[in-house]
């Protein structure tokens, strides 16, 4: 037998991480204990995406992944984050976890980020999509037959809130909106496909926008500027 690394998996339920977590399962020389996902406890939704802790729950079952959940206050301060990160990267070190994956594909920042806070607790980071062309990527997730709703998108993007991601609505992003969303314009919940074992069910809810403080100040004033805000559409299942 060969050694495998034994991993977790940072889930957030979207696009990216389907895909990632596709070429991971594919992997030989991996092995995912957990699919590993930062949960906002006031809301019981997930981080950032804003989709309701039962679907997440629903994604996993269909996966066949156990799903480990790591519960945030919302908005959390950074030494916050870092703290609560610290303590599950520990409890998964003692359990025999050796590496964590990623589906990040070019934000520098984030990986080295990431790999600083991995490092600090004697683990390493894998990238399964890292630097591959975003264009390609959301033309090989379309290609595999998966199916994902934009369940959170930028201000001026609301009116792609509620669609499922085919080419039409990619050749269709304004030229500077990246078509997987990497920086963050859209957030999205995949349902269907390889390796989901039956496809998760929901209905569209409300759409609602919700701000959040800009953390640039004003030069002149020294007051913060304008708020910036996303808009989310409800998954009811």
């Amino acid at each position: 037998m060969t050694d495998k690394k034994l991993c977790i998996f940072n889930w957030s339920g979207g696009k990216d991480s389907t895909l990632a977590l596709h070429y991971a399962l594919q992997d030989e020389t991996i092995e995912i204990k957990y699919l590993v996902t930062t949960v906002t406890e006031k809301y019981n939704r997930v981080s950032m995406h804003g989709v309701r802790e039962s679907l997440l729950l629903k994604q996993a079952e269909s996966i066949g992944i156990p799903l480990y959940q790591i519960r945030l206050p919302e908005m959390p301060d950074m030494e916050t984050y870092d703290n609560t990160m610290r303590n599950y990267l520990s409890k998964f070190k003692d359990e025999g976890i050796t590496h964590s994956i990623f589906g990040d594909i070019f934000l520098e920042d984030l990986r080295k980020y990431r790999e600083e806070k991995l490092s600090e607790m004697g683990l390493k980071a894998i990238f399964p999509l890292w630097k591959k062309d975003t264009t390609l990527l959301i033309d090989e997730f379309l290609k595999l037959n998966y199916k994902t709703i934009i369940v959170c998108a930028q201000q001026s993007l609301q009116y792609i809130c509620g669609k499922v991601i085919d080419k039409d609505l990619i050749s269709s992003l304004p030229k500077n909106i990246d078509p997987c969303g990497e920086n963050g314009e859209f957030h999205t919940f995949a349902f269907e496909g390889p390796i989901f074992k039956k496809i998760i069910n929901f209905e569209l809810g409300e759409l609602v926008y919700r701000t959040y403080n800009n953390p640039k100040l004003d030069n002149e004033s020294g007051s913060k500027s304008d708020d910036f805000g996303f808009w989310y559409i409800d998954l009811v299942n």
